[in-house]
């Protein structure tokens, strides 16, 4: 079941910090890829007001939060906002979807229109794992992936089917400004 996940979050980590212009685009090229695996693995079941909240953490220093939500469901695919607050960067990413595929159909990042990411990582390591956030204990798939195009590593602890959205339990990743933490503080699934 978590065979298509697995594979689609190794793609998640290849877009790096470098590429990115915004912390919250950054934040969500760690997290596209898992959405889509999750699609393809389990379908899509999302509904309007599905939320989750994280903490955000960067570099041991750089605090914030982030906030995935389903916005609208039409017949153009279903929209999904992801608004991150960090002590130096407020961003907000909406990113449209087709809910058979979970190909980003449009992506709008502060209000400008871009390409959706290009992923190119490996899976180093995989395994079931139980982790601890502040929205509770859940069982996960833990990956351990490396960016291709930069050599950084991303540790993930994925549950799809508790969790909405990209089911992301728990992230760490490499950054310009170091670790990047992010970990679910609560979630509404409707």
């Amino acid at each position: 079941m978590f065979k298509s996940l697995i594979l689609a979050a190794a793609l998640v980590v290849s877009v790096s910090a470098q590429a990115s212009n915004s912390i919250g685009m950054f934040l969500f090229q760690k997290q596209i890829a898992q959405i889509q695996g999750a699609i393809s693995t389990q379908g899509l079941a999302w509904k309007v007001g599905d939320t989750n909240n994280y903490k955000l953490n960067m570099g041991g220093f750089i605090n914030g939060t982030m906030k995935m939500y389903v916005r609208d469901i039409n017949s153009d695919g279903i929209w999904m906002n992801q608004d991150v607050d960090m002590m130096i960067q407020k961003s907000k990413i909406e990113v449209l979807l087709n809910p058979a595929t979970g190909e980003v159909i449009k992506m709008i990042v502060d209000g400008k229109e871009q390409a959706a990411p290009k992923n190119d990582s490996d899976i180093v390591e995989q395994k079931e794992a139980t982790v601890t956030v502040p929205a509770g204990t859940f069982k996960t798939i833990y990956l351990k992936l490396k960016d291709n195009a930069n050599g950084q590593t991303s540790e993930m602890w994925v549950n799809p089917r508790d969790i909405p959205l990209s089911g992301m339990a728990k992230s760490l990743a490499d950054s310009q400004l170091g670790k990047v933490t992010i970990e679910l503080t609560s979630f509404d699934k409707k």
